[in-house]
């Protein structure tokens, strides 16, 4: 057993494959005084049962990047470190079964090239050329990346871990964290159930455990188990490995060759949230029971697309949790709670895939106190408060495993854990027709139905339904005199003798204006970016308010408050909740107007 330091730089929590490559490229980063710490073995969580597939094509630059570094990394790992990975460029294949789908993907190849990434689409004929297996007859189209592939999960975390020895980094499995210690607001290390770690950083990658033992120093992580579901099938009539990991999102099923047997497994629109009374603690390499009935339709559609199938045996039916967040997009960052509290968790099962660029990515903020590049739409810092409750979040997530293989249409709403936050107009908004849409929580109208039309969307890729509804709502604010119900925006009351000095500290305009005035500025970090957008209106000699954008609520507050010096006379109030706002416009121009919520 590894024997344990009395101290450290940074303490990694979990050794699946995200905790490994984290500690991995600290080392990597210069910080080779690094402790993993694992309650079981590597992998035992879920990183041992994942499906292997490495992708890299996502919806932004950034997130794409990260992605073709991990597979880059993946690729040169074997040779680095004598350890077998299991990795196999075969490259990738995704299917359209309608032609809003093959709409998708299109615009999804075009995108491509401005990342820097090859994808070809393919017609129909090339498909069943590249995949004769499947039947094609009801396709309009599909993409293909060449650079694609899938790896073993366990070899990759295995090679990452031994790279990661060999630089110095301490792996200590059998060791399990029994308390994050922090004084003043700041991690000071770990209590573990072989002895105390003093630390500097201690960076959460419990998988889905994060949430629980993130709660209890404090720090928000919303995420939440669900089933996920695959099937090895053997004797599959015409299977090689050089067939192309295959997607075919509308039967929400993805396939791949899997040491001569093929593996099929599913993002069902309805998943099941699992674990609501707590994850034991002795869960190592574990199954759970599923629900064959839950996948039976999932595995008909298959056998359309895929005949060869009908004929094939089931070797193995499998189900085991993975993590899932509300929004589908995984955790990374600084913790504002706590300082130097590090989260990479709540992978929405493509972990794997990920773990390069994550691991990366977290090495360098830790080394350098920032992120690398733009990665607000992972931040941790863009979770709110409400988000840590149980019942919303086994609400939410079992439609956020279905919206991985969803069709992506602009403007699109979340379905459940609705109404979480309201305006105190709410009512009357409604009756006006409103379509309320989801921002944060918020309840807010996205457009007004007229008389005799429902007010829901109609989603589509083409011009949607609400579009002249919009446009008339724009010619009466030109024309006439409309309110905008505004409360939805995060606002904060910062008060105190020293306000002024520290306001004009951390602003970029000068704020030192009469009671009564708005001022526009941003909030700079110390390399001169931007870090907020917002206005600052003087209220009193002493007294401020704030207001950001509703998406930005906890990310500018705990910005604000880090930077409001301990001995500065001054008090910072999230009162979002507690107060409506509204924006009158007409000929004369545009008024606010604060309203307290009854």
């Amino acid at each position: 057993m590894t024997p344990l330091p009395d101290r450290c730089e940074v303490v990694v929590i979990g050794g699946g494959v995200i905790g490994v490559s984290v500690a991995y490229h600290l080392a990597e980063a210069g910080i080779q005084d690094v402790v993993l710490v694992e309650r079981k073995e590597l992998t035992s969580g879920t990183t041992w049962h994942a499906a292997g597939l490495v992708g890299q094509l996502r919806s932004s630059i950034n997130m794409t990047k990260l992605a073709r570094y991990t597979s880059e990394l993946y690729r040169g790992l074997e040779a680095e470190t004598g350890q077998a990975t299991g990795y196999r460029q075969c490259g990738s294949m995704s299917i359209a079964a309608t032609a809003e789908r093959f709409e998708e993907l299109k615009r999804s190849a075009s995108m491509a090239k401005v990342f820097g990434l090859e994808v070809n689409v393919l017609s129909v004929a090339e498909i069943a050329e590249r995949y004769p297996l499947i039947q094609t007859d009801d396709l309009f189209g599909g993409i293909h990346i060449p650079s694609d592939g899938y790896a073993n999960a366990v070899d990759i975390t295995q090679a990452l871990a031994k790279g990661a020895k060999g630089r110095g980094v301490r792996i200590a499995t059998h060791t399990k964290v029994d308390e994050i210690l922090h004084e003043g607001g700041q991690i000071t290390g770990v209590r573990t159930d072989r002895g105390e770690i003093q630390a500097k950083y201690v960076v959460i990658c419990g998988g889905m455990w994060s949430r629980d033992l993130a709660s209890t120093v404090g720090v928000n992580l919303p995420l939440h188990a669900c089933e996920h579901y695959y099937v090895l099938f053997e004797s599959v009539e015409g299977l090689h490995p050089d067939l192309p990991v295959l997607r075919d999102y509308d039967a929400c099923t993805y396939y791949k060759y899997d040491a001569g047997k093929l593996l099929l497994g599913a993002f069902e629109p309805s998943a099941k949230p699992w674990g609501m009374g707590g994850i034991s603690e002795d869960f190592c390499f574990d199954e759970i029971a599923g629900d064959f009935d839950h996948f039976e339709p999932v595995l008909h559609d298959a056998m359309k697309r895929f005949p060869a199938l009908e004929r094939a045996g089931i070797q193995k039916f499998f189900c085991g949790p993975e993590s899932f967040t509300p929004d589908v997009r995984y955790h990374l960052g600084e913790a504002p709670e706590l300082k130097n509290c590090f989260v990479a968790a709540g992978l929405n099962s493509i972990g794997l895939q990920s773990a390069g660029g994550v691991g990366k990515v977290t090495a360098e903020w830790i080394r350098d106190g920032r992120p690398p590049v733009d990665l607000w739409e992972v931040d941790v810092r863009r979770n709110m408060p409400f988000q840590r409750n149980r019942r919303y979040l086994q609400s939410r997530v079992g439609e956020s495993l279905g919206l991985l293989y969803a069709t992506h249409y602009p403007y699109r709403q979340y379905e459940t854990a609705r109404g979480v936050r309201k305006a105190a107009i709410h009512d009357r908004l409604r009756a006006a027709g409103a379509c309320h849409g989801e921002a944060y929580g918020w309840e807010r109208p996205n457009w007004y139905a007229p008389k005799g039309v429902e007010p829901v969307y109609d989603y589509s890729y083409g011009r949607q339904n609400w579009f002249e509804h919009s446009a008339a709502e724009h010619r009466a604010v030109r024309e006439g005199v409309a309110l905008f119900d505004q409360s939805s925006f995060a606002k904060f009351r910062f008060e105190g003798r020293d306000t002024v000095a520290v306001l004009n500290r951390v602003c970029a305009n000068n704020i030192d204006v009469a009671p009564g005035r708005v001022v526009y500025t941003q909030w700079l970090n110390e390399r001169g970016g931007i870090e907020a957008d917002l206005t600052v209106t003087r209220l009193t000699e002493h007294a401020f308010m704030i207001v950001s954008a509703a998406e930005t609520e906890v990310r500018d507050f705990y910005w604000l408050k880090r930077h409001i010096p301990d001995d500065a006379h001054c008090v910072l109030t999230n009162v979002t909740s507690g107060i409506g706002r509204h924006l009158d416009h007409g000929p004369q121009g545009a008024r606010s107007l604060a309203v307290v919520d009854p």
